[in-house]
């Protein structure tokens, strides 16, 4: 666990092994500040007898209850995702999800409008957030996202269907393992 100087507040990072790979969680007593994933494995093969896992890598000892509520929101994403729309979500303390600024519009309509096991297309969600020509910046929205997986930026998906890139697109086999773990664990 490392910790962090960043203007006021003293970040801790918190380490997950997930089946995307190496999952680092930063934040403060406010809440969580980023979620990045690593990409440093291949996503884990699918099996209808194993059940998926988080697993921390490091103690959660010193940790802030937000940062605390975000490790147990990612286990039961991986282990029991039906199960996450009932649990509550961590505080974030993050620039981009703060005022009136259209990217946090966009990011809080994902997180509160789109469920689980459902995508949008970018043009509706510029919809949805108050303006259907910004489909660009839906987009640039998706890619500033600093909490993936809480906020789902891989649930929206191009208007064709096809899944579009994700984490500027070094990540695109992530955003597909994503939507076929949700479909198939939505059915359970």
């Amino acid at each position: 666990m490392k910790k962090q100087r960043e203007s006021q507040c003293t970040q801790k990072t918190i380490s997950l092994l997930s089946p995307l790979g190496t999952i680092q969680v930063s934040g403060c007593e406010n809440g969580v500040h980023t979620i990045q994933i690593l990409m440093d494995v291949a996503p884990a093969e699918r099996s209808s007898e194993a059940p998926l896992s988080c697993v921390v890598n490091d103690s959660l000892a010193e940790t802030s209850p937000e940062l605390r509520r975000c490790v147990e929101w990612l286990q039961a994403y991986f282990s029991e995702p039906q199960t996450t729309g009932s649990l509550p979500l961590p505080a974030f303390h993050h620039p981009a999800l703060q005022g009136d600024a259209f990217t946090s519009r966009v990011l809080q309509v994902l997180l509160k409008d789109v469920k689980f096991g459902e995508t949008v297309s970018y043009k509706r969600l510029a919809e949805m957030a108050g303006n259907p020509r910004a489909v660009r910046a839906v987009g640039g929205a998706m890619r500033r996202n600093p909490v993936p997986l809480l906020i789902p930026c891989h649930r929206v998906i191009s208007s064709s269907g096809q899944s579009g890139p994700y984490m500027s697109g070094k990540g695109d086999h992530l955003k597909q393992w994503l939507l076929t773990h949700e479909r198939q664990r939505g059915k359970e």
